[in-house]
């Protein structure tokens, strides 16, 4: 094996090693640089890039996210936003008192057109009543977390039961009815990506309302979400980053000694897929819940405590894709922001037993438009789910055909011509991902998230701190959020600077 490098090796000094190159590790890396304790840290990035789930392109002619979309809640209390104010990554709407007063109760915007399967268009008047019915029935899905019981385990369960009371006092013919419930089916489509999850029946109903909704309208980067871990990570020393560079195994709880420490001893030892080594007293582990479920037997040596691996196990993690299509001529209005697509035959009250490779097209909520590239029009469709992950498997071509017969039927126009191109995302097969971000799942709690987040040991008063957890897994309140990873790292690294601080003081200076 051969070992890895610290940041300034001259000086004895606590050795850092951060996971992963998102926005939690760069926001803990920036932090802790900034600390005169810390002279050997290194970042250790699987992939060729920075970012992580954050994922900018040139495509089209102009900049698409792969991955994160929106500053969601972009207001004082979003340090995302601060962030991206301070660095100069916003226009002047983004930054208006205007926008970050909106409070949108985290509601995504209504459709300004919506297409049924039978190629007629659905009445905004209806899509809006049926907005309206959903987005209170969820809101109410969030008031059980003071009550002494849940009345049912999952969201999906509540939502159900609540529709099914509502469909009793409905008046209208059989048609009319069955339109409905096939639009409160794209509603609930719309609730599975929001909440990166395959059906809100895993979704649990008790802690739902813990996720904390901050105001302002959601916004996006005009030069991309990218930019902003780009200048986080510019901020960085130079050596500091170290990509491709996929972790195997963190080796902790142990005393090792490695050649060039001049006797200096170290309780953790990142060992990499390549052979590498990075010995270290403190590793802050920044990877995704998919790739810690997946690798969860073998990532940790001795194996996380029990409790630990099963709130890992026990969480929810799903997936949710976008597809860009890219159009010679728009076929839709100018003012379209949001076009919804609704499969009349779906209802929120049953399963489809269709095969999926003729099912999948129907978890697609339908399609934002993006702002106008120098000559293209693009779409960008969502898709959550099982169906996503089986999207994935196919060829671009097979998901292009698919998704312009989709578009033909819709519109009742089987000239409409083809999308000239096709990008999506591929998070589930992405090894160092295998999904989207994090959900409470049935059977946790807000607890799971705290669990996952306490650093190792667990009695710092026995041994100090050796692995700590941040991502956005880890944030009660913000999880799935860009700001909650933020947020995540920056508090790992408060808490290694209050150690670092309280040591020094026991210690006297350091040598």
């Amino acid at each position: 094996m051969e070992p890895g490098g610290g940041q300034g090796a001259a000086g004895r000094g606590p050795r850092v090693v951060v996971v992963g190159g998102g926005i939690a590790g760069l926001g803990a890396a920036q932090r802790l640089c900034r600390h005169p304790a810390v002279r050997h840290l290194r970042v250790l990035e699987a992939t060729a890039r920075a970012g992580g789930r954050i994922r900018s392109e040139r495509s089209f002619g102009g900049v698409v996210e792969v991955g994160a979309h929106w500053i969601h809640g972009p207001s004082q209390g979003n340090p995302v936003f601060q962030l991206a104010a301070q660095y100069g990554l916003l226009g002047d709407k983004e930054l208006s008192e205007e926008n970050q007063r909106i409070d949108t109760g985290g509601h995504v915007a209504l459709p300004s057109v919506s297409y049924a399967s039978s190629g007629e268009s659905v009445s905004l008047g209806l899509v809006v009543e049926m907005g309206h019915l959903y987005y209170s029935l969820i809101d109410r899905s969030r008031e059980f977390l003071q009550a002494a019981e849940a009345p049912v385990p999952s969201v999906g369960e509540f939502l159900r039961k609540e529709i099914r009371q509502h469909v009793a006092g409905w008046t209208e013919d059989e048609e009319t009815k069955k339109l409905k419930l096939a639009i409160l089916k794209n509603f609930l489509n719309i609730e599975c990506c929001v909440s990166g999850t395959h059906s809100m029946d895993l979704v649990a109903l008790a802690p739902f309302g813990e996720y904390t909704v901050l105001p302002g309208l959601d916004c996006t980067f005009p030069g991309g979400y990218q930019g902003l871990t780009d200048r986080i990570m510019a901020s960085l020393p130079p050596d500091v980053m170290v990509f491709d560079k996929p972790v195997k195994t963190i080796h902790w709880n142990a005393n090792f000694q490695v050649a060039e420490s001049h006797g200096e001893r170290f309780t953790v030892l990142v060992e990499c897929e390549d052979g590498h080594y990075f010995p270290a007293h403190h590793v802050i582990l920044t990877v995704p819940l998919g790739f810690l479920k997946e690798h969860l037997d073998t990532f940790f040596q001795p194996p996380l405590p029990a409790e630990k691996a099963e709130a890992i196990r026990k969480m929810g993690f799903g997936t949710n894709n976008k597809i860009f299509l890219e159009f010679e001529e728009p076929f839709w209005e100018p003012d379209c922001e949001h076009i919804q697509v609704v499969w009349e035959d779906t209802s929120p009250l049953e399963d489809t037993a269709d095969p999926m490779q003729d099912a999948w097209v129907k978890k697609l909520i339908g399609f934002l438009v993006l702002p106008s590239f120098e000559s293209s029009h693009v779409l960008c469709g969502f898709i959550a789910g099982l169906e996503s992950e089986f999207m994935e498997t196919l060829s671009d071509e097979e998901v292009l055909q698919a998704l312009t017969r989709v578009l033909r039927r819709v519109t009742g126009n089987p000239q409409l011509p083809a999308p000239k191109s096709v990008l999506r995302s591929r998070w589930h097969s992405a090894p160092y991902s295998r999904g989207s971000y994090s959900y409470v799942a049935v059977g946790t709690s807000g607890d799971d998230i705290d669990l996952l987040a306490q650093p190792l040991p667990a009695d710092p008063e026995k041994a100090p701190l050796q692995i700590l957890f941040a991502g956005e897994a880890t944030h009660r309140t913000f999880y799935s959020t860009t700001h909650g990873a933020l947020l995540s790292g920056w508090r790992e690294a408060d808490r290694l600077i209050e150690l670092l601080d309280a040591e020094a003081q026991l210690q006297g200076p350091r040598l």
